[in-house]
């Protein structure tokens, strides 16, 4: 991997810190930033700044807030999409020229399942999720015949600071929904999430594009 740069963003958060050290252990350059992104001149200035980036992983996060449909507040609802979406377009949007010129380049987005099969009291927060993975979705069809990659890490229910820290790993009671609702009866690792990423970064990854892989997906209903 010499030679080759990625760049972490929001590398205090989420799932930052775990992909970022796995990226060192395998020889990447790697460049990380600690800022909450928000506005598109943050996002081009931290691209232009970063030089070549073969690999861009785009983490952000937001915690979610419980509400019914009927009462969301439009400035919680805003702020999700300010603090999720808005911030994957510019730096999808800035990067992808350079790679364009190039004909390579990998782009990873940590985003979330909750999308993939609905939280209740939680729709603000999948709508903004929902709309990272339909982006990544489009772009990964959109650029792969330019040899860009570019797939989405859809992750539940794993060990990270912002939405599963491990102060709840003790708590019997979320333990107890952990065993009704994972079909693992565990929370995962953060390793798992950055092993996964580094598979996607790789040479040998070629032929997945546009893909929202999802990590311990919640049981269904009627399991």
């Amino acid at each position: 991997m010499e030679n080759r740069t990625v760049l972490v963003t929001c590398v205090q958060k989420y799932m930052g810190e775990a992909i970022a050290t796995k990226f060192k252990t395998m020889g990447f350059n790697v460049l990380t930033d600690d800022r909450p992104l928000v506005s598109q001149s943050e996002c081009e200035a931290l691209i232009q700044s970063s030089g070549t980036i073969d690999v861009l992983v785009v983490n952000l996060a937001e915690p979610p807030k419980s509400s019914p449909v009927q009462v969301i507040e439009n400035d919680d609802w805003d702020t999700l999409f300010k603090v999720l979406v808005d911030p994957l377009m510019y730096l999808v949007r800035a990067t992808t020229p350079q790679m364009l010129e190039r004909k390579s380049g990998k782009i990873i987005a940590v985003t979330s399942a909750a999308p993939l099969r609905g939280i209740a009291n939680h729709s603000a927060y999948c709508a903004a999720r929902g709309a990272q993975n339909a982006f990544i979705k489009a772009v990964g069809i959109e650029l792969a015949r330019s040899n860009i990659q570019v797939n989405a890490i859809a992750q539940n229910y794993i060990n990270n600071n912002t939405y599963y820290p491990d102060r709840l790993l003790s708590d019997e009671k979320f333990l107890d929904h952990v065993r009704k609702n994972v079909p693992t009866n565990k929370v995962g690792s953060a390793e798992e999430t950055a092993e996964l990423a580094s598979y996607l970064a790789s040479e040998k990854c070629k032929h997945i594009i546009g893909q929202i892989i999802p990590l311990a997906l919640r049981r269904s209903v009627s399991e």
